[in-house]
């Protein structure tokens, strides 16, 4: 085989600038670059063709077949990659051995010792660079998808979990042939320096399978004389609802948000069976409803502000000066600015001078804004970061292999119409609720949102309710109502999200 030589022959004096050492180490570099980019190209060369076609055949084919894929890609691909996470990763750490090999390869072929010795040190340096900076996206890559696969395992129940509801997921039928989903979404306050657990934000999202159409049901927090399933053990403590002893006169712990926690500390309730605090929520929210709730979904709202800093902060638009803290010894200036996790907490979750609802409307405001502002850039410069807040502040009791249906389930959401329904004053008594009219208008929005189209009214799914922040110190029972939530459509309504973030609705109260 003929091998071009890279090199003048001997005795063959330089007839120009363009043959000297220089340009033959320039030249040299420039055939290991584009080996780089096209697998072979240094192979040819020097006249292998073999070995040079053979990789750079395959190397277009397989830019052929991924080029293919990504252009018919849709939400179900994606769904269904997420269970091959591990598989996606070795790939992606195969890719980044094989190009740092090609690129060192391609360098030895172009034989370098043809060079100077000072031309070989240089040439050798630069290639070695290359080779690193080609193979470090796969390296990255592959542990980008590694801690993915790890984020998920931790966040997401394992196949036949016990007590899992729909562990064996159907591939024919993953919906076990019901035509609506729902998942129930709280937010809630534990930590190491708290004492149990409330949830404060009780949120019910009611998707059509068919179509992604979606209802946002809220239940307030502060619901007393909670009903409970007929049968369940709940109901058989708590025949007339539920109410509890004061724990200090004129103070009582008996609202919809202590269930859980309620649930957690009585285990012999349920026949020695513990961490039982979801699943009763579940059934309770489902049974005050008339749904049966899938899922649920918890946020810890203190690991929230982590999420936010891990994001570098995030802009919002306050209205007016929110003032907090016991004795009032913080403020969240008005204005447009960038708040870091604890102001953003703060903002979300202050009821000084203000209530319930209006609070309801910040946490939208914020949750609006990390949806908008969470560009891929940022969330993949800060990958790390965000992965480790995604696990210590997210429960849920989804199975892990359902999760490659409800991505697609998710995108059909994002092009749905969603609508709202809030369970709150003067739609209904949080003191004595009627629960009749509560499971009448549940059913009446869902009726209405099968027939809704999505449009200009109705925003994506990333404007639904934040998980709401915990609250202070436990609220009296009997405290003075809150003032009205605005009621955007007539009473029983559902209404399209509100996305905006400017000044709360004016029929709201101060």
């Amino acid at each position: 085989m003929v091998t071009p030589d890279l090199a003048p022959r001997n005795g063959a004096p330089p007839a120009t600038r363009r043959s000297g050492p220089a340009f033959r180490a320039a030249a040299l570099i420039g055939w290991v670059a584009l080996s780089a980019v096209l697998p072979g190209a240094a192979h040819l060369r020097v006249g292998r063709w073999r070995t040079g076609l053979l990789l750079l055949g395959g190397y277009l084919t397989v830019v052929a077949c991924v080029a293919g894929v990504a252009v018919g890609a849709d939400a179900g691909l994606a769904g269904r990659a997420l269970g091959w996470l591990g598989q996606i990763s070795l790939v992606f750490a195969a890719c980044a051995v094989a190009w740092f090999s090609l690129v060192i390869r391609s360098y030895v072929v172009l034989r370098p010792g043809r060079l100077p010795r000072k031309g070989q040190i240089l040439t050798g340096l630069v290639a070695g660079v290359l080779a690193v900076v080609v193979a470090v996206p796969f390296a990255i890559a592959a542990r980008y998808v590694r801690l993915s696969e790890q984020t998920l395992d931790s966040l997401f129940a394992a196949p036949g979990a016990a007590g899992q509801a729909g562990s064996g997921v159907r591939p024919d039928d993953p919906w076990a042939g019901r035509d609506r989903v729902n998942v129930l979404l709280l937010g809630g306050d534990w930590g190491d320096n708290r004492i149990g657990m409330r949830t404060d934000s009780i949120n019910v999202a009611s998707v059509d399978v068919r179509t992604g159409n979606t209802v946002l049901l809220g239940v307030p927090r502060n619901l007393e004389h909670v009903r409970f399933p007929p049968g369940s053990p709940m109901a058989a403590r708590f025949p007339f609802g539920f109410q509890l002893p004061e724990y200090r006169p004129g103070w009582r712990e008996d609202l919809l948000f202590s269930v859980w926690q309620y649930a957690e500390d009585h285990p012999e309730l349920f026949g020695g069976r513990r961490h039982m605090g979801a699943e009763v929520l579940k059934e309770t929210v489902g049974h005050i409803l008339g749904l049966r709730i899938d899922w649920y979904a918890l946020v810890n709202i203190w690991g929230f502000a982590k999420m936010i800093d891990a994001l570098g902060g995030l802009v919002v638009s306050v209205d007016r000066d929110i003032v907090y803290g016991l004795h009032n010894e913080g403020v969240v200036k008005a204005g447009t600015r960038r708040l870091n996790g604890a102001d953003a907490l703060w903002y979300a979750r202050s009821r000084t001078f203000s209530d319930d609802f209006d609070r309801m409307h910040r946490q939208r405001c914020v949750l609006g804004a990390l949806l908008s502002q969470a560009d891929p850039a940022t969330v993949l410069t800060r990958f790390t970061e965000i992965a480790a807040a995604t696990r210590r502040i997210v429960r849920t009791d989804v199975p892990r292999p359902m999760l490659e249906h409800l991505v697609p389930l998710a995108w059909k959401v994002k092009h749905a119409a969603i609508t709202s329904l809030q369970f709150v004053p003067p739609l209904i008594n949080t003191a004595y609720p009627d629960w009749d009219r509560i499971r009448l208008l549940t059913a009446r929005a869902i009726r209405a949102s099968v027939h809704t189209q999505a449009g200009p009214s109705a925003t994506p799914s990333g404007s639904s309710p934040a998980p709401s922040p915990a609250l202070g110190p436990h609220r009296h029972r009997h405290s003075p109502t809150p003032s009205p939530t605005p009621v955007l459509s007539p009473p029983g309504t559902p209404s399209p999200i509100d996305d905006g973030c400017g000044a709360p609705p004016t029929a709201m109260a101060r």
